[in-house]
């Protein structure tokens, strides 16, 4: 597999809009293979795009929404009991996580937190403007505008000089301009064309402040059926489930 390879397995809404799979998005940057957000559908995809489980060494969460998280609950499971993964394995996500996470799994497969693991796994919970190194990831965090019980975060990510920003869910935050400043590429979220949501982007909104948003390279992600049926009219790259770009 190339590096520096960006990989679509799921950029779709929570409500499955154009048949997609939930967010779930894999990054190859030389050694290291991570996921930003996990969500419900992320081991299906994994298994369709034939990516394997093992191979992840980091995954990201942006917020707690069952959309972007969900999924961990499978992951870890299938990394015990059906893929025996040995290697350490770093969750990284937003004050609250490690609770959230714990509840998810206690309710969808009951006394599945507390068994012990046969490799290590690290959460860890990041604080909104701080700057830390998770596996030699140089990792900026932003508070953006979502609501979902705890911070959501959008990710400045940047290994072996490639510099990626996710936004993950949020309305416009001027943060995005600061997570985008001097990126290769930033990832959004575009939920709608033009329609002013709460706790959501829409493109119109993304295209007037474009051009202060310091990147190489937009695509944009996670799409509601009224975004999709614009596509044919947008200027930025778009994703789909399976797509892949190259930075």
């Amino acid at each position: 597999m190339k590096d520096n390879l960006v990989k679509f397995l799921g950029c779709g809404d929570a409500f499955g809009s154009g048949g997609r799979m939930q967010t779930c998005i894999f990054l190859n940057l030389s050694d290291l293979k991570i996921l930003l957000d996990c969500g419900a559908t992320s081991l299906v995809a994994m298994r369709k795009f034939d990516i394997n489980p093992n191979d992840i060494n980091t995954i990201f969460i942006s917020h707690l929404h069952g959309d972007h998280f969900g999924g961990l609950p499978f992951f870890i499971l299938d990394a015990q009991l059906a893929s025996f993964r040995d290697t350490p394995l770093t969750i990284a996500g937003p004050k609250g996580t490690q609770q959230r996470l714990n509840e998810a799994m206690e309710v969808l497969f009951p006394g599945s937190s507390q068994k012990q693991k046969n490799y290590s796994l690290d959460v860890i919970e990041i604080e909104p403007g701080s700057f830390s190194v998770l596996n030699g990831i140089n990792t900026s965090a932003y508070q953006v505008t979502h609501s979902s019980g705890a911070p959501s975060l959008a990710y400045k990510l940047e290994y072996q000089g490639k510099v990626i920003a996710y936004t993950g869910d949020t309305e416009w935050n001027d943060n995005i301009i600061t997570a985008a400043d001097g990126t290769d590429l930033l990832i959004t979220e575009t939920f709608s064309y033009d329609k002013e949501i709460k706790n959501h982007l829409n493109y119109k909104t993304l295209m007037k402040y474009k051009d202060k948003l310091k990147t190489k390279r937009i695509i944009m992600t996670h799409m509601s059926d009224d975004m999709l049926k614009m596509l044919e009219n947008v200027e930025c790259d778009y994703a789909e489930d399976g797509k892949e770009f190259f930075i």
